[in-house]
Parts: C-alpha cells; sequence; structure tokens
C-alpha cells in the first residue's frame, strides 16, 4: 500500500484508492482514512477553543488588573455631597457649561464626579456599594454628558482627559450600565485610538493608545487589543536628535497634529525626553507620563501571551534610572531647573512616589540594585546615593549629584528653544528660566511652592536685565542665538559652559559651571548690554529663606535684619546651609523679607487660586549696574556645609581660579588635581609651573593630573561641529587609542594629541582618554 506524506487532508487521493487498493482493502482503508480525518478536525476545533479560552482567560485577568487599578478609596463625604448636590438634569451647579475655553472647562469635574461615584459603586467596601440611588445617579450624569457632548478649546481634553475617565467608569460599571447609553458612550471614548490627531510620536501616543487598550477591554474586543498593546510596546525606542537633522540655527521640523513622523519626539540618546519639535526637555512632564503609560501597562499584560519583551523592560529601566532618576534630586525630588510650565501650578515639587520603580522591579531583575535603591530614598529610607554629573547635550540641560547635596544647569542654544510655550496660559512668567539657571539643593525642598512670590527677573544662576515690566508670555519661547552651549564630563565631574546672548535685549555674557566633590565654581565674563536704563544683576540664587542669613564682611559676622541690604568686602555669605564664598572680596545684595503673590499671577486657569499668599524669601545678587562693558563675576558655591565650617576654612586652597576671560575660562580643583578650562576660541593657558595646555579650536578639556603626569583627559565640542580635535600639552605621551593618538615631539618638548570626535546623535558628547 502507498499512500501521499504530507498532504492536507483534504488532498487525501479519495479518487484514486480503487486502482490502488485491492477490493477487500477498500472499504476498511477509506474508513480508516474518514475516522483520521473526523479525529484531525475534532482536533483542530479543540485547539481552537482551547486558544480562543486561553485569550479570553488573559484578557479576563487584564481586565480584573486595570479594573483594580482604577478602585482606590474615595471619601464617603465626598460621594455624599456629590448625590446630593446634582441636578434633575444630570449636572452639578457648581459647574459653569457654557466656558469651553482651554483655561476652564470645569466639564472635567462632572465627569470626575461620575468616576468618583462608579468607584463607589464597585468597591464592596464601601457603603455605597451596589446602592440603585447611584446607579441612577451616574446614569443620569452620563446621559447628560452623552446628549451635550462637550467639546473642549484644548484638544487633550477631547482625545485623553475625557475618554479616559469615560472609559473607566464603563469598566467599573460593566454590565450595570443601559447597552444605548453605553453606544452613546463610544463615539466619545473613541477619540482616543491611535490613529487620533493627538496620537503623534512622543509622551501623548502612549496614553492615547492605553485608553483605547482600556476600551478594547471592556468591549472584549480581542483583536484590537492585541494590535493596540502592540502599538503601545513598539513606543518604546529611542528617537533621532532633531536638532541633529536640521544642524545649526534649526527649526521645528515637519509636525503638528498631521504628523505620524517622530520628528524628534519622545525618548532622545542622552536619555532626556522630547514632547515636541523644540528641543525642550520635558523629562518631568511629558516624559515622566509616558514612561508611568508604559510601565502600567507592563505590569497589566504581565505573564500572558500580551507581556512586552525584555529588551523594552530594560530600555524602559535604562530612561527610568538615566532619565528621569537623574533629573531628580536624590532620584525623589523634581529638578527645578528641569519644570517648564507645570511649574506654575501648586505641589508641582512634590517628592515622587515608589510606584514606577517598584512596578519596573516587578517585572525583571535588570538594574535591579539601583532600582531598590530609589525605591528606598522615595520611601524615606536608606538608599544609596549616586554620585554623578550627567549632560543632557540633546537637551542642554546638565545635573550633578552628590551624596548631600545636588544642582544644575538649564541653557538654551541654536539647537533648542529656551522654554515651553505657555499653553493654557501656565507658567505666564517663564521668561528668563533657561538662562543658565542654577537651582542648588540640600533638603529637596528649598523652592517648593515659592513661585506665586518669586522674582522671575532673579533666576538662580542667570544674568538678566532688570526691567520694570517682564516681556508678555507671548515672547517667552524663543530659539537660542549661539552655538556654543556644552559641557564635558567623565560621569563624576564636569564642566559647563554657556555663550549667552539673552532672548529680549542686548545683554551678551559668556558664563561658565566647574563641578567639584564639596563645592563648584561659577565664572561669568564679557559681561555686556546696550540698555539704557536696566541694571544687569547675576543672580546667585532666590530661595525659601529657612535661616538667618549670615554674612562674613570685613572679617565680621554679621546677622541681617529683615529687607534688601547692599553690603561691601563681603567674603562669604550663608544659608539654610548653603555658603556662597566670593575669592575676592565683592559688593552682594541680599534679600532677607516676605514677600506676596497668587497662583493666578502665572497661572491664568479659571481654578487658579486668586488670593494673596505670603513667603519669607532669601535671595542675593551681583549688581553689575546698567551698559556695563566686558563685566566679570567670580563666586563658589558651598552647599551642605555650616558658618564654623566656613570660618575656619580657606576656599582659596582648595580652588583656584586660573583664567576669567570672554575667550577662556579655567578652574583647578587643588585637592583632587582636576583642571577644567573652556576654550571658547583656541588657545593657550599655562595650568602650572610645568604644564601648558593649547587648543587649536573652541572646546571644553578636563584634566586629571597626578604630580606632572596626566592621567586622564576629557574634551568636548560644546559646537557641535568638530570631527577632531587637537590639544597641545607640555608632558611627554606616546600612546595610540580608540579614539585618539598622541605623540611626543622630543625638540618641542610638548605632545600633540589629535581626537577623534563624536558626531550624529552622539555629537557634543565627551570623550575621555585614560593614560
Amino acid at each position: 500500500m502507498y499512500l501521499q506524506r504530507n498532504l492536507p487532508l483534504n488532498s487525501l487521493p479519495e479518487g484514486n484508492l480503487t486502482t490502488s487498493l485491492g477490493a477487500d482493502q477498500q472499504p476498511r482503508t477509506v474508513k480508516m482514512i474518514n475516522k483520521i480525518r473526523v479525529y484531525a478536525l475534532c482536533l483542530m476545533c479543540l485547539l481552537s477553543h482551547l486558544i480562543l479560552f486561553s485569550n479570553e482567560l488573559d484578557l479576563q485577568t487584564i481586565k480584573k488588573r486595570v479594573v483594580s487599578s482604577i478602585l482606590d478609596p474615595v471619601s464617603n463625604n465626598d460621594v455624599e455631597k456629590i448625590l446630593s448636590s446634582i441636578k434633575d438634569n444630570g449636572t452639578w451647579p457648581e459647574i459653569d457649561y457654557s466656558d469651553v475655553s482651554r483655561e476652564g472647562f470645569l466639564h472635567r469635574f462632572h465627569a470626575s464626579n461620575i468616576l468618583t461615584l462608579a468607584k463607589s459603586y464597585r468597591t464592596d467596601s464601601s457603603r455605597f456599594f451596589k446602592k440603585p440611588q447611584v446607579k441612577n445617579t451616574i446614569i443620569k450624569a452620563l446621559k447628560h454628558w452623552a446628549d451635550n457632548d462637550y467639546i473642549c478649546d484644548n484638544w487633550w481634553y477631547n482625545q485623553i482627559g475625557i475618554p479616559d475617565l469615560m472609559v473607566r467608569i464603563c469598566l467599573l460599571m460593566n454590565d450595570d450600565l443601559p447597552s444605548d447609553l453605553i453606544n452613546e458612550l463610544q463615539p466619545i471614548i473613541n477619540r482616543a485610538n491611535v490613529n487620533a490627531q493627538g496620537a503623534r510620536p512622543g509622551g501623548d501616543r502612549v496614553k492615547i493608545a492605553g485608553i483605547e487598550a482600556k476600551n478594547m477591554l471592556f468591549l472584549d474586543n480581542h483583536e484590537n487589543f492585541k494590535h493596540v498593546i502592540k502599538v503601545i510596546e513598539n513606543e518604546i525606542k529611542r528617537v533621532p536628535w532633531i536638532g541633529d537633522t536640521f544642524g545649526y540655527g534649526f527649526r521645528d521640523g515637519e509636525g503638528g497634529f498631521g504628523s505620524r513622523e517622530a520628528n524628534g519626539r519622545g525618548i532622545q540618546y542622552d536619555n532626556s525626553f522630547h514632547h515636541r519639535g523644540d528641543g525642550v526637555n520635558n523629562t518631568l512632564s511629558y516624559g515622566l507620563g509616558y514612561a508611568s503609560a508604559f510601565i502600567e501597562w507592563a505590569v497589566f499584560v504581565d505573564d500572558t501571551q500580551y507581556s512586552f519583551s525584555n529588551s523594552k523592560i530594560e530600555e524602559l529601566t535604562d530612561y527610568f534610572l538615566d532619565g528621569i532618576c537623574k533629573t531628580s534630586i536624590y532620584g525623589k525630588f523634581p529638578d527645578p531647573g528641569a519644570k517648564n510650565r507645570s511649574m506654575s501650578r501648586p505641589g508641582s515639587l512634590k517628592p515622587f512616589n515608589p510606584d514606577m520603580p517598584e512596578k519596573l522591579l516587578s517585572l525583571s531583575d535588570y538594574r535591579k540594585k539601583e532600582l531598590r535603591s530609589i525605591i528606598n530614598l522615595r520611601q524615606d529610607k536608606k538608599g544609596d546615593i549616586i554620585s554623578h554629573a550627567t549632560y543632557f547635550r540633546h537637551s542642554e540641560h546638565f545635573t550633578f549629584q552628590r551624596p548631600n547635596f545636588f544642582t544644575s544647569v538649564r541653557m538654551y542654544s541654536t539647537r533648542v528653544h529656551n522654554m515651553e510655550e505657555p499653553y493654557n496660559s501656565e507658567g505666564l512668567m517663564n521668561h528668563y528660566r533657561g538662562d543658565g539657571a542654577n537651582h542648588i539643593s540640600i533638603s529637596g525642598d528649598e523652592y517648593f511652592d515659592i513661585w506665586p512670590v518669586y522674582d522671575y527677573r532673579k533666576i538662580p544662576g542667570a544674568t538678566i536685565a532688570q526691567n520694570d515690566k517682564m516681556p508678555t508670555p507671548k515672547e517667552i519661547t524663543k530659539l537660542g542665538h549661539t552655538d556654543f552651549v556644552g559641557a564635558v564630563t567623565d560621569g563624576t565631574y564636569g564642566a559647563v559652559a554657556f555663550d549667552f546672548k539673552t532672548l529680549s535685549d542686548t545683554l551678551t555674557a559668556r558664563k561658565s559651571w566647574f563641578f567639584f566633590d564639596t563645592e563648584f565654581v561659577c565664572l561669568g565674563a564679557g559681561i555686556s548690554a546696550d540698555n539704557d536704563s536696566d541694571k544687569i544683576v547675576t543672580t546667585l540664587n532666590q530661595t525659601l529663606l529657612r535661616s538667618q542669613p549670615a554674612v562674613f564682611s570685613n572679617n565680621t559676622l554679621l546677622e541681617l535684619k529683615p529687607g534688601i541690604e547692599k553690603i561691601d568686602n563681603t567674603s562669604w555669605v550663608f544659608q539654610d546651609g548653603i555658603g556662597y564664598v566670593f575669592p575676592k572680596p565683592t559688593t552682594v545684595y541680599v534679600k532677607n523679607q516676605q514677600e506676596s503673590g497668587s497662583w493666578w499671577r502665572i497661572n491664568k486657569q479659571v481654578t487658579s487660586s486668586k488670593e494673596q499668599i505670603s513667603k519669607d524669601v532669601f535671595a542675593i545678587w551681583l549688581d553689575h549696574g546698567a551698559k556695563p562693558k566686558n563685566l566679570s563675576y567670580q563666586y563658589i558655591v558651598k552647599p551642605a556645609t555650616t558658618i564654623d565650617n566656613l570660618k575656619n576654612s580657606d576656599i582659596n586652597e582648595a580652588i583656584s581660579i586660573l583664567s576669567n576671560t570672554p575667550y577662556l575660562q579655567a578652574v583647578k580643583n587643588n585637592d583632587l588635581g582636576i583642571y577644567q578650562v573652556v576654550f571658547y576660541k583656541g588657545g593657550t593657558i599655562k595650568l602650572n609651573e610645568y604644564l601648558e595646555l593649547t587648543s587649536t579650536t573652541p572646546g571644553i578639556v578636563m584634566l586629571k593630573i597626578d604630580g606632572n603626569n596626566i592621567n586622564q583627559i576629557s574634551v568636548s565640542d560644546p559646537n557641535r561641529e568638530l570631527l577632531q580635535m587637537q590639544l597641545t600639552v607640555s608632558a611627554k605621551i606616546n600612546e595610540q587609542g580608540e579614539h585618539f593618538s598622541a605623540k611626543w615631539e622630543k625638540r618641542e618638548k610638548q605632545s600633540h594629541i589629535k581626537i577623534n570626535m563624536p558626531v550624529g546623535v552622539d555629537a557634543g558628547s565627551t570623550v575621555t582618554l585614560q593614560l
């Protein structure tokens, strides 16, 4: 007997059996083949049912997790108030339903009220659990919304805010909603879909996809759910930096709602986050929400057929630890310098909770020790605080962490804009907050909710003209005018340089910062302006007043009375654990008084309070006068210190300022043997009695020296234009490396070093040579 192999069952040679088999074999063989066919069909049917059962089981598991995440506790008093105040037409009296403006749209509270009721209705421990009154109120309020379909002038509410609230309500109510009402709500919820206008790559796409995924769970739509989950997973990726694509003088790429291209939106290769094509650092706003949404779904689908890949989980963990956490004080508090318009909302600097790292840890052991440390720090337990010096080159933002202090520098260039636009009338006085802002933190809450009473012409670290009136909010967001903006860092130490040209007047300056273990040095040179009447000021800090300021002037320790004082011949000033030290006696101004203001002053949302509040404020600044010409400043910040330490130490023994000109700024840390040099153009500097350094091009250089031996050289190109950087040092170096070559010229008694510089998305990063 012969039968063909590997043929599908419906291809078996029935017609040839008579000729192939003997007469006595035919009936038995045909029956056998028919039985095989039946068994196979039954098996296929069983497998199909098992797959469907598995799909359904996974969907129900995920759905339970989603519902559980929505069911946070609600106050019985809140529920009672909502129930008692609803009107017969399904509205609430405190909401102005005619105001659909970007600043208004209190309709969101209508939807929030319904969600509160749904939580109490679904929670079996609530005294409102399955109460008919609650259910009827929910249906009445939902019916009102469905009948009116309110649309806000701010697209976000239409495609994210309201659909998210509505789908959560539907998931909680489930079969207790009438089917006709569900059908009426679907078009409202469906405005959140992966093809919606607002679902551009970046901060909003994952959120919108997450809402659609919840709706597919509610509708038990397996195929669409599977598709949306893949969209979410694939959004975890790094995107090419738009500044590299457009180069110097770049402008916003083709984008807007119609663009499906990334156009620079998303996780950058330096682990900062861009929400738009403006290059503004959005790590702690949209970038935080982006990570939160992804982590949420990674947990929802874990251990199901929809689980995200390990590589995606690891990629997001890297972004969380090396982006979000390194833009945070101790990995716990938001860096004030990284905040944009959200800073004008109360509580914007509140500490982060441990939810995100806990969820990441539940998904993978990748970088487990670091995640555990962040969790401990966010729970106010002992955790390892990892020292770092990090430059986010795609966002022109530098952060510096030590076990007992954190500081940062925010800048802008021809590659990035200075600040987020004041969308929705928020952040109305943020004009100068990117002008070299240098916030300093020991506790993490030094600037908490100070913003209503803030003087926005005195930003820490910034040099600003003291105009009588701030420019209009329309004048906030602009592209930088200079290319030379950047930093050099070996991951532990670093120097930052800002060829500063203000966006609002004629002021220019060369500003630099040099960071070490217990202090950092701030230099300014070439400070010039043609403004006729406005004096120019460099602010060292403006923060909450937490201790009586102490000033050491003319060898006398002064305790200041409340007010503003000008103090000549100042050696140092101390307030709230931070010392401001002047290598040469300097005239300073110190403010030590109560200031008043309101949230409405900086945020014109209808919910912003107009109530006047008062806070005690400390500020210290240097006055360069009106129309300065080539002036300079120098000061050293000693965080986490005491008055006794300042009295008993000589900062000039530890720190040497080698140069502070418009062309070359350089500092040496004598204890560490570290030299940091900013070349605004090619030049030469004598570092010590034996060592001279020359750069043929602009750049930033950091040397680590033991005696007369150079152990390490780090270089960067703030202009992002060099293919090679060339240095000459009067020390013998004969070495070849992956990125460099160094040759000793005996006759010249100099070594010539050629260093290949990073390009593309790595342009502006540091190259470090270990010698």
